[in-house]
């Protein structure tokens, strides 16, 4: 062989040498950084259709484009290359300014499986008051129907309760314990003020709990005052999830049957978004946030799904649906991580009286009773 046909082989040979270590270097830092977790790359994976899986494997072997419909359209690749790199999606103006505008990253929130009247106009998102703020006294009304149920709480009061087992154990918590409600604070018409250290979301927690007991279900409820316990701790309202972290992981220490978590919340969206009519009777809607920043989100993923369909089926229009997010759009974790069957709840929203709250969490109870029933081996 001539002396520049072998400096070309060489050449070739190093380049493809080269391109595969290049190739070798960039999968390495996508596994190693949170590119591996891209947002884009996960929700196009799980909308992924069987014809567009066909299509692709039609590359590779012809007799798969017999199974693919006439009127199918491929996606673009160049479209999908453009936002797997980019993670702008030119079908969301959200993507494109999410990062360049101050505050509108907040609202980067997926839409995983939508409720009645769910649209990106109304979508859920997260803005704790500074610590200051929270600290502040504030003058609540008190209401009628929480002595009623102080009073009742010893009372059984459901009709022929299914036994439950002791291998099923819930803890309800409340990373935001301060998010409270405008009917119940005098003069405060500002929702980001909608906030108090005593009449709060724990009252609606402390009910939730009572009415899973009601039900035969085991249920702890921890009504920490995050607000004091942050001040005690010199750390700033955003560091919430991080000593709701330490608190959870504690309880759980001390009580290993614990496994299904419930970190409740109420949501900042004003009453049109929040209420709903059911048989006459109005009741804060309820939503579920699962964290996607973590590898096993998909178990919680299923919990919300399951009681989010069993919502539908038994108080239509209840649930507002379910909501993913990553840390791109707030904590992103929830400490969802901690335990599978882990899962933020949203009961109503600032405009909400605690009656519809009540009734709200009276509907989850029976709900959540139901999917049990259906669970294997949870009862006698």
């Amino acid at each position: 062989m001539n002396q520049p046909f072998m400096q070309m082989m060489k050449k070739i040979i190093a380049f493809i040498i080269l391109g595969k270590v290049f190739i070798l270097i960039i999968v390495s830092v996508m596994v190693t950084s949170n590119y591996a977790y891209s947002h884009n790359l996960k929700r196009w994976t799980e909308e992924i259709t069987g014809e567009q899986l066909m299509y692709i494997l039609s590359y590779e072997n012809a007799s798969f484009q017999q199974g693919i419909p006439e009127e199918f359209v491929p996606s673009s690749f160049s479209a999908l290359a453009f936002e797997l790199l980019t993670n702008i999606d030119l079908g969301d103006t959200r993507t494109l300014l999410g990062h360049e505008l101050p505050g509108l990253a907040l609202f980067d929130t997926r839409i995983i499986v939508p409720g009645d009247g769910t649209n990106l106009s109304n979508m859920p998102f997260e803005s704790a008051p500074p610590l200051e703020v929270l600290l502040e006294d504030l003058e609540a009304t008190e209401d009628p129907v929480e002595h009623e149920d102080q009073q009742d709480q010893s009372k059984v009061e459901i009709d022929n309760p299914s036994p439950i087992k002791d291998d099923v154990h819930v803890l309800i918590h409340h990373s935001h314990s301060w998010e409270s409600f405008l009917p119940h604070l005098p003069g405060v018409i500002e929702p980001d003020l909608a906030i108090h250290n005593e009449l709060n979301i724990t009252n609606v927690g402390e009910h939730l709990g009572n009415e899973l007991i009601k039900r035969g279900i085991h249920a702890e409820v921890d009504s920490t005052n995050m607000t004091e316990k942050l001040h005690s701790r010199n750390m700033k309202s955003h560091h919430a999830y991080s000593l709701s972290r330490e608190i959870v992981k504690s309880l759980v220490q001390a009580n290993p049957g614990i496994n299904y978590i419930f970190d409740l919340h109420r949501d900042s969206q004003r009453q049109d978004v929040t209420t709903v009519t059911i048989n006459n009777e109005t009741y804060a809607r309820i939503f579920f946030v699962i964290g996607e920043s973590h590898p096993d989100y998909e178990k919680n993923l299923s919990l919300a799904t399951e009681l989010h369909y069993k919502l539908e089926e038994t108080y239509p229009g209840l649930s507002r649906g379910i909501f993913g997010k990553d840390t791109s759009d707030g904590n992103g974790i929830y400490n969802q991580d901690l335990m599978e069957n882990s899962i933020l709840i949203e009961f109503g929203g600032v405009d909400n009286h605690i009656e519809e709250l009540h009734r709200s969490t009276k509907a989850f109870a029976e709900v959540f009773h139901l999917f049990l029933e259906k669970e294997e081996g949870h009862y006698e």
